[in-house]
């Protein structure tokens, strides 16, 4: 007994970090999207055009783009490189936030709601648990959010004559901290848990539910090809329920601040009002190509490469 005691913790262990590295994989890949997607969402907002007297080539410099012209802008005006400024908090926050998430998903199926006779998770259930993974993950992760939102505006900053918040991640904690004490590093936490709960009510509950639906209701077996399709639909309803909390989330981190207030924005739902009654409903979806974009491949490699990590470290299949 202790011999399979010690098997299944190495397991776990083995599991935990090989899916850590796939999240940085898939992260490292598609974080170009990410930074596409902050820059569309903070376009149009109130800051933009606050600053805009500071410098007459702002204006110019700053148009209404899409996503594809956003990304080219970013290498022609920036350089390559800078498609990936910010990706270092990035893949701290994918290394924990992933841990946790899915960790607590497994722990509240298994433990506290647990799974019908049937061997299936109810609706409901699933997107409980999801909500509560989700959010709970992303509030342990959420000074990370903070500093990868921060570097990822410091290019357009640097282009419209601001003067440069940030140089890096340990400067960015070191400045946030100076600014506004520990408690500063949770800024904008709210929107944050709030899109993490609901991305997580489209990822993780739908591709549960879709999963065992898939099993429950057609001859395919339990493999990659039940997998992509379940994190095919995983990925379209995660970018649905999250983009509306994400462009709020992003505004509210890069939102100048004076003695650790907000200068635009006194809150989430101030954000909301504010976004929906200045620029039209559909501001709220802003980013959402890049982020379905990135986060069905996203998706892809992350299920597939999970699943295929428990059935290589004895444990059953999610």
């Amino acid at each position: 007994m202790p011999a399979t005691k010690s098997s299944n913790q190495e397991s776990f262990v083995f599991k935990y970090t090989l899916s850590a590295t796939a999240a940085v994989v898939a992260e490292t890949v598609t974080y170009p999207l990410d930074l596409t997607k902050t820059r569309l969402q903070i376009q149009g907002e109130i800051a933009h055009h606050a600053h805009s007297s500071i410098t007459s080539s702002s204006s110019s410099s700053s148009p209404h783009r899409g996503m594809v012209a956003t990304a080219a802008g970013i290498v022609r005006e920036e350089g390559f490189l800078k498609l990936w400024q910010g990706v270092t908090p990035a893949l701290y926050r994918h290394v924990v936030y992933t841990g946790c998430r899915m960790s607590m998903y497994e722990f509240l199926r298994e433990k506290v709601f647990k799974k019908n006779k049937d061997g299936t998770f109810s609706l409901w259930k699933a997107i409980l648990s999801g909500m509560l993974a989700g959010g709970a993950g992303q509030f342990i992760a959420s000074p990370t959010d903070l500093v990868k939102v921060r570097l990822q505006m410091e290019g357009r900053r640097k282009l419209e004559g601001l003067p440069v918040r940030v140089r890096n991640t340990v400067h960015a904690f070191q400045e946030i901290v100076t600014e506004s004490g520990l408690r500063g590093l949770w800024r904008g936490w709210i929107p944050n848990v709030q899109r993490a709960a609901l991305v997580n009510l489209g990822d993780l509950a739908t591709y549960d539910t879709a999963k065992h639906l898939i099993l429950l209701k057609t001859s395919l077996k339990d493999n990659y090809v039940t997998h992509t399709l379940a994190s095919a639909c995983s990925g379209l309803v995660a970018a649905l329920m999250g983009t509306p909390a994400d462009v709020v989330k992003t505004r509210i981190m890069n939102q100048p601040t004076h003695n650790g207030r907000g200068l635009l924005y006194s809150g989430s739902i101030d954000c909301l009002v504010k976004t929906v009654r200045q620029e039209g409903f559909l501001a709220l979806y802003k980013g959402l190509l890049p982020i379905w974009t990135r986060m069905a491949p996203w998706s892809l490699v992350f299920w597939l490469s999970y699943e295929e990590v428990r059935k290589l470290s004895g444990t059953s299949s999610f």
